[in-house]
Formats: C-alpha cells, structure tokens, sequence
C-alpha cells in the first residue's frame, strides 16, 4: 500500500494518533521489563505519604495525558506562529528536562530509578522527533 501527500495514511490525526500510540507502548514494555527483571517501580515522595507501586495502568495512563497535552499544545502553536516547529521542539526539550527532577527527590532504588528515567527518554524520542516537524 503506498500513500500520497494528504492521503489518509499521512493525516496529522492520525500520524499524531500512531505517534502517542508508540510512547504509550514504550512505557509499557519499559514497565514490562522492570516486572521481568524483578525490578519492583515503588517510590517514595518522602513527604509524609506512604510509598507507591507504579503500575501499568498508571504509567498507561499518565503517558496518554503527557502524549495529548504535548500533541495539543503543538497544534496550538501551529495555530499561533509560523515558528510552531522550533518553539514545540525547546519546550519539549525543556519539559523532558523537568520531567527528571522528581528523581532526584523521591527515595527509589537505582534500578527503579532507571527505569523510569528510561520511560521519560523513551517518550520524548517519540514524541520530538514526529511532533517537532509535523503539522499536528
């Protein structure tokens, strides 16, 4: 099957839709693969709370928000600037970097730390890459 420009195969929906697809997707076999390694995701805010287990529907779903947040947020600036590519693409990348600092204060192990920092990457090199030159 081969696809034109503006065929169905290339809409922004649903290159968008294949896109937060894939994140989500990513986190989930990143989450799989902490469960097959024994790598147990608890984690501590240490802020009085008791500690929490992530679970798949949980990283599930806190990557779908991530995912339309960021997708709706570059649709808005496409709206907004002819420089939508470039100023989606810094905050992205700012927001990735944000995204790390609450490792650096809850109480996990390394491995648990790991591995959602490896969540965190996995998201951005989906979503940079389609959302930072695509028309969303």
């Amino acid at each position: 099957m081969t696809s034109t420009s503006g065929s169905p195969m290339t809409t922004p929906v649903r290159v968008g839709a294949l896109t937060v697809s894939g994140a989500v997707l990513a986190t989930a076999l990143l989450w799989t693969t902490a469960q097959v390694l024994g790598i147990e995701l608890r984690v501590d805010p240490r802020n009085g709370r008791a500690p929490g287990v992530i679970s798949l529907p949980f990283t599930a779903t806190l990557t779908l928000a991530v995912c339309l947040l960021s997708w709706g947020a570059r649709a808005l600036l496409d709206r907004l600037t002819r420089r939508a590519p470039i100023i989606w693409t810094v905050l992205a990348v700012l927001v990735l970097l944000a995204s790390f600092l609450p490792l650096l204060i809850v109480e996990a192990t390394g491995a648990a730390k790991a591995i959602l920092a490896l969540m965190h990457v996995a998201v951005a090199a989906v979503l940079i890459p389609v959302f930072s030159w695509r028309k969303s």
